[in-house]
């Protein structure tokens, strides 16, 4: 295997790590408990069962992002300032769930989800110079956690007040 090719597949290998890492995190993190079923919901809201194969697609798509940006990097600063934009928004992935199902606080959720989709925005412009594709592929993440946040926002105020 050629040095090239090898490089690609350690790249590839990193990126699914990763993508799956925060996967379990957030898995771990959210708690569908009584405390969950037991919030007012509105009648849009998708299936439970949905939920799984819409980030499993997302982060999918963000690894995918994230290896077509490292790509077109060749130094440290570059290779920086690619990865530090998506470790920043693993975090605040965690996070968001980590306080709405596990904390059963939907209302500091709501404001850490602001940070989320920011987080998103700034992947998308900061890969642009990179990869138009790349930047592309985080479209569907950004969509879904404006509507996540909508759906946040109106548990916020079907439910509140939380302590």
């Amino acid at each position: 295997m050629s040095a090239a090719r090898a490089s690609l597949w350690k790249t590839i290998a990193a990126a699914a790590t990763a993508a799956l890492l925060v996967s379990i995190l957030g898995f771990l993190v959210t708690d569908l408990s009584d405390w969950y079923y037991a919030l007012h919901k509105p009648s849009w809201q998708p299936p439970d069962w949905l939920f799984g194969p819409v980030w499993t697609t997302i982060f999918s798509l963000a690894a995918v992002s994230g290896v077509l940006a490292w790509r077109q990097v060749h130094s440290a600063t570059d290779r920086f300032r690619v990865l530090a934009p998506f470790a920043v928004n693993a975090v605040l992935n965690v996070l968001w769930s980590w306080l709405f199902f596990s904390s059963h606080r939907p209302d500091l959720a709501l404001i850490e989800v602001v940070a989320l989709w920011l987080s998103i925005a700034f992947v998308f412009w900061g890969v642009w110079p990179l990869s138009r594709t790349a930047s592309w592929l985080m479209v569907p993440y950004l969509t879904w956690v404006a509507f996540a946040a909508f759906l946040n926002l109106t548990i916020v105020r079907l439910n509140a007040p939380f302590t």
